[in-house]
């Protein structure tokens, strides 16, 4: 059933990612600058989590004056600890990597337009909180959920703890091959205009399919508990697949890599080859 305490707790946590992106794109917006946009992004999810997790407490403790101290770790939940700790791993390696990316080229193209326009710029932050509240939605709602009332892990829950870390370590493989590729190109090693092996000999972009995979494991992870919450939890997995699939992820990358090598003929073979998004396993 689903508590007043529960609807509570994710409605707190949902304004705090709104909060936090407002405060960031305050400082962002007048000095037209997106290096922070990805990592403020992963210290609101790591926020999020952590709210949603000790909302309770701290709420006793600064609003009701309550002496209790901060609830230890052990009195989490199994599945709570699982889907807090995945979200805190997968933010701080994909924050850390895109941050160093950004260093490393100066700007993320994707800005160019729009940070000139602070509407539009405060638009792209307003659009990430909302990335942020709803496709982490799952581990807020479990965390929610007081870990007496939180259902026994079973066998959907190992499995989509199973299935998080081989989706988390099959993203982790792709950039670090993308990377190791760029760095050959740059030191001259090899001349390739584009990427063919490991993992992207599998699929055209396996980085966003170890993504999708990864909150489709946290659905899994949450389901038993959620009940009622379930149908808006799968909305996540859902959401991030046509996120990246249709909107943000894919097309600009297709669209960009077709003008590049569109006329290539290893690129049309590449193309032919191997599927967009799904690996071909066979």
């Amino acid at each position: 059933a689903m508590s007043s305490h529960t609807v509570r707790n994710l409605l707190v946590t949902t304004g705090a990612a709104y909060a936090i992106q407002v405060a960031c794109a305050s400082v962002a917006i007048p000095l037209q600058t997106e290096t922070f946009y990805d990592l403020s992004g992963s210290l609101t999810f790591i926020s999020c989590t952590a709210l949603s997790l000790y909302y309770p407490s701290l709420k006793d403790r600064y609003i009701y004056k309550s002496s209790k101290p901060l609830p230890r770790i052990s009195s989490f939940h199994t599945r709570q600890l699982l889907m807090s700790g995945f979200t805190c791993l997968w933010a701080t390696r994909l924050g850390t990597f895109l941050f160093q990316r950004i260093r490393r080229s100066g700007s993320d193209s994707r800005f160019d337009e729009i940070k000139r326009d602070p509407v539009k710029f405060f638009g792209a932050w307003m659009a990430q909180a909302t990335w942020i509240a709803l496709t982490a939605f799952p581990v807020y709602a479990v965390n929610s959920i007081p870990s007496s009332r939180n259902a026994p892990l079973g066998a959907s829950g190992v499995f989509g703890a199973s299935l998080w870390a081989s989706s988390f370590l099959f993203e982790v493989v792709a950039d670090r091959q993308k990377s190791a590729w760029r760095e050959e190109r740059a030191q001259k090693v090899h001349d390739e205009k584009f990427i063919t092996r490991g993992l992207w000999s599998i699929s055209r972009h396996p980085n966003y399919v170890g993504e999708v995979m990864m909150w489709t494991a946290q659905f899994l992870l949450a389901w038993r508990t959620l009940t009622r919450l379930s149908v808006v939890a799968s909305l996540s997995p859902i959401m991030e697949y046509l996120l990246i699939t249709k909107l943000s992820g894919l097309p600009p990358l297709e669209s960009k890599a077709d003008k590049s090598w569109g006329d290539d003929p290893a690129y049309q073979a590449y193309k032919a080859k191997v599927p967009v998004f799904w690996p071909r396993l066979w």
